[in-house]
């Protein structure tokens, strides 16, 4: 039983401990001394410091994924357009053929067997 409780106050103590070193944006005008005052403001300037350093970072690595992104997207549309404008080539071609080919397959056509 003691050695439960012993164990439950050390767990106590050992969050709470933990809970104290918890970066973040304290108030500082409750503090009376002008030395902890200052540090107290100093703590929260290496703060916002590190937040917003994270935060650029977190923004550039974003930046660069949609950078990345948008330049395969583009060699994407280079490559549709030079198959496009290869089918439309082709397309032109059949289209100019027909009338050509027309006169072709009639020249090639075996001639009607002779009447007897």
């Amino acid at each position: 039983m003691k050695r439960m409780m012993c164990a439950g106050v050390l767990s106590i103590m050992a969050t709470a401990a933990l809970a104290q070193d918890v970066p973040g944006i304290e108030i500082c005008t409750a503090e009376k001394t002008m030395e902890r005052r200052t540090g107290c403001l100093q703590s929260n300037v290496n703060f916002l410091k590190s937040a917003l350093t994270r935060a650029s970072l977190d923004q550039q690595q974003k930046l660069d994924a949609a950078n990345r992104q948008i330049d395969a997207l583009k060699a994407t549309v280079a490559g549709l357009q030079a198959t496009l404008t290869q089918l439309q080539t082709r397309i032109e071609t059949l289209e100019k053929k027909p009338g050509d080919a027309k006169a072709g397959d009639a020249s090639k056509a075996p001639a009607a067997p002779a009447a007897k």
